[in-house]
């Protein structure tokens, strides 16, 4: 919301609870817990030309498509969705380089509703004619999400594992990655979100100890 603050654009979401909605004031937010249908949301959604889902899927599927699929097909203005997936549905590649072409291999439950849901939202897109884009974010770290914090609370650890890697991505880059997608169709219709510099989560906490 920050990055597209000044577009001449107005901004809903959803949260479960709005203790802290003052953080982002452009935003008008609504509770939704996700487990039933919400006439506010549904209001909300009237008129929206561009979303972003963020909400994980539950036991029976995507729940943003159960409650409001039929509402998101009868919006003529929807030029864009984003969903926000995770690299976790290539499961343990043994270290090997993987790009979107490669075949999803989830090894939990978690991982197996994630690749279900984006199924569910590229279907729902072909069906509705609407560009629909699965982001599948690494590790997400930034202000107030990080090793630092962890480092500062005592609670930080070095777990090493022969060959253990992991990919990362700033929030800030996720933020431009979609404000980029948003911008521009360039045909593609899953994107891996991710820094260039996989490492062993045990560097990881040593730099962090060496920054502070």
């Amino acid at each position: 919301v920050r990055r597209l603050a000044a577009r001449d654009m107005t901004f809903a979401g959803t949260r479960t609870h709005l203790g802290d909605a003052a953080e982002v004031p452009r935003l008008a937010l609504t509770a939704y817990a996700g487990d039933v249908p919400s006439a506010e949301v549904r209001r909300a959604l009237d008129g929206t030309t561009h979303l972003l889902v963020s909400i994980p899927p539950d036991l029976e599927g995507d729940v943003v498509l159960r409650h409001f699929g039929d509402d998101l097909a009868g919006l003529s203005h929807l030029s864009w969705v984003g969903y926000l997936s995770t690299v976790g549905v290539y499961g343990d590649c043994q270290g090997a380089w993987v790009d979107e072409t490669g075949p999803t291999r989830p090894t939990t439950e978690r991982s197996l509703r994630r690749v279900q849901a984006e199924r569910a939202w590229l279907a729902f897109g072909q069906q509705a004619a609407r560009r629909v884009e699965i982001f599948r974010l690494a590790g997400i770290y930034g202000p107030g999400r990080s090793v630092i914090e962890h480092l500062r609370a005592g609670t930080a650890r070095r777990i090493i594992k022969s060959g253990q890697m992991f990919n990362r991505i700033h929030v800030d880059d996720i933020a431009r990655t979609l404000a980029a997608a948003i911008d521009s169709d360039i045909g593609h219709r899953i994107y891996n979100v991710s820094d260039d510099e996989p490492a062993p989560p045990q560097d990881v906490v040593a730099y962090a100890a060496e920054l502070l």
